[in-house]
């Protein structure tokens, strides 16, 4: 409706003989002033004239109950129940505008590094990256789901020398550890990670030693060949339980080894075109020309760092999946790092370099902190949700299944409902909640709606279509105005990243619904069995762009 509106707009702008501005038509903050609002009237200091104009025009007809002219010259319209009700049919369909259709877009998110533990920050990366590529499907994107982790570099030179002393101190074998489980085998990587970045900062022995293990996993050398490819296995097979377990699939491996070669090949071109100079035996790149800082890409050894690598992930990506954008999601910490990678590339190969997009998110913490991989204490991914699916079982008795479906559904909504730049404070009371904003308040919402059609012997799904909105009461007439939101809620997720938009929409409708069902009788009623039907299902929708379930019973 909005794009019907715009046109509109436009072609009554231009039959009035006034030159193309920038306008906006959005929801009015209160559902009184109408379903739409405009400020065209005020920028060209017409709106009189455009407002007859609309009310004049056929196509506007069809669709709007009512235009007028308010306040400052604000353009309000109101739609017609009968088109409401139409276009919720199609949204049911799956029928709704897809700007982005056709287009080819990476996402790549999670990274978690191998040989340490799978904390809160990779679960973060992973609920904002999976929701962004559903958003991004349902606007008709084809998406590459991509995951680029660590299996070379200095933690895993600190971890494999942690794994050594550990193996000599408790005087066991690799063999050994094969036959415990793959947690217990994870633990044992993280323990190890933390005793080597202990030494390694408090001994300089102890430091080159590492630095020169660094350099034998870089050339795999047999004497390390062993410890490193077992620990690095155990590592991916221990994520790869996460990402069945989050509901995550992707279509992309790119480990640092692999795309370090492209990126060295990358850095020698850079060399060539003066973008990337050396010094002190290291390349860099100079950035403060560019208002920027300076990063090494090349370390004295001759070894390709982060900055190298990630030129090479992009070239590896494109090569596996010809994307028109290619989307990161980080940890804003490294927000300012990204920049001078970004530049680089814009400059050394243009093409890719302006393809190149991120998203900085922010720390997830509980109240006692911001978490630490460094300590040795790291809170992990799989306390969280086990803690939250454990809390689920104790206060509401539910079967183990369902549990799951709910802890995960409190984990996901509280870490996607918040700003993406913002810090999260993950509250266990408020996100596990049956009331307020929260995840199972959402799911019981739906599962309140499944209920009541099965009462009503109806099975609830798009089927069940109604052509008219015989409303009689405030109650049913906000609900079916919310519900047309639904279409534009994912344009507007899709073009700002944000999940949290989609939140905020299933929330407001969750709340509308259930003050509609607490003031109304629904069953023998045809249009509220149609409005908690349609409620129903566009809750799932939204929730699944979460990626959270809709347990039909709670």
């Amino acid at each position: 409706m909005r794009q019907i509106i715009e046109q509109t707009i436009k072609k009554v702008l231009k039959e009035l003989g006034v030159k193309p501005v920038k306008f906006s038509v959005e929801h009015p903050e209160n559902m009184a002033w109408g379903d739409y609002t405009t400020n065209v009237g005020i920028i060209t200091h017409k709106a009189e004239e455009i407002g007859a104009k609309l009310k004049a025009e056929e196509s506007l007809n069809k669709i709007a109950s009512k235009i007028e002219v308010k306040g400052a010259g604000f353009i309000n319209i109101s739609i017609k129940s009968d088109a409401l009700v139409s276009q919720v049919n199609q949204v049911l369909k799956g029928n709704w505008e897809k700007p982005l259709l056709g287009k080819k877009i990476s996402v790549e998110y999670t990274d978690p590094n191998p040989f340490k533990e799978f904390h809160l920050g990779h679960l973060y990366s992973n609920l904002i990256g999976e929701a962004i590529a559903k958003i991004f499907e349902a606007s008709g994107v084809t998406v590459w789901r991509g995951n680029f982790y660590g299996d070379v570099g200095m933690h895993v030179a600190k971890s494999v020398w942690g794994m050594q002393q550990k193996l000599t101190k408790e005087k066991i074998a690799i063999k050994d550890l094969e036959k415990k489980s793959i947690k217990d085998r994870q633990n044992f990587l993280g323990q190890g990670y933390a005793l080597g970045v202990r030494a390694f900062e408090e001994d300089e022995k102890i430091k080159k030693e590492i630095t020169e293990l660094n350099k034998k996993i870089y050339d795999k050398d047999e004497s390390v060949k062993e410890i490193y490819e077992a620990g690095l296995s155990w590592s991916l097979e221990y994520f790869e339980t996460y990402y069945k377990r989050l509901g995550t699939k992707f279509d992309g491996y790119y480990p640092e080894s692999k795309v370090a070669v492209l990126g060295k090949k990358l850095v020698e071109k850079g060399l060539k075109k003066g973008v990337l100079e050396k010094s002190e035996g290291a390349v860099v790149f100079k950035g403060e020309k560019y208002g920027l800082h300076t990063r090494v890409f090349l370390n004295k050894f001759g070894l390709p760092t982060y900055e190298a690598k990630d030129l090479g992930l992009a070239q590896a990506k494109y090569q596996d999946f010809k994307y028109d954008r290619s989307l990161n999601v980080f940890g804003k910490e490294i927000d300012e790092y990204y920049r001078v990678v970004k530049k680089t590339l814009e400059l050394i190969e243009p093409e890719l370099g302006k393809k190149a997009e991120w998203l900085a998110h922010g720390m997830v913490k509980l109240p006692e902190g911001k978490m630490s991989s460094r300590s040795g204490n790291v809170i992990t991914a799989d306390w969280l949700l086990n803690e939250a699916k454990g809390l689920i079982q104790k206060n509401f008795k539910c079967d183990d299944e369902v549990a799951e479906q709910i802890g995960l559904g409190a984990v996901k909504y509280a870490l996607l409902k918040s700003g993406i730049g913002q810090d999260v404070i993950f509250d266990f009371a408020k996100s596990i909640s049956f009331e307020g904003n929260s995840g199972p308040y959402l799911q019981y919402t739906y599962a309140r709606a499944r209920s009541v059609l099965k009462k009503a012997h109806l099975q609830g799904d798009s089927s069940q279509v109604c052509e008219e909105s015989p409303y009689c009461n405030q109650e049913e007439e906000i609900l079916l105005r919310s519900l047309v939101r639904f279409e534009e809620t994912i344009v507007q997720a899709a073009e700002e990243l944000a999940p949290d938009v989609v939140a905020k929409f299933l929330y407001d409708l969750a709340q509308k619904f259930n003050s509609f069902y607490n003031k109304h009788r629904v069953i023998g009623n045809d249009f509220r069995l149609w409005l908690t039907s349609a409620t129903g299902e566009i809750l799932k929708k939204g929730l699944g762009l979460l990626g959270i379930s809709a347990p039909e019973k709670m």
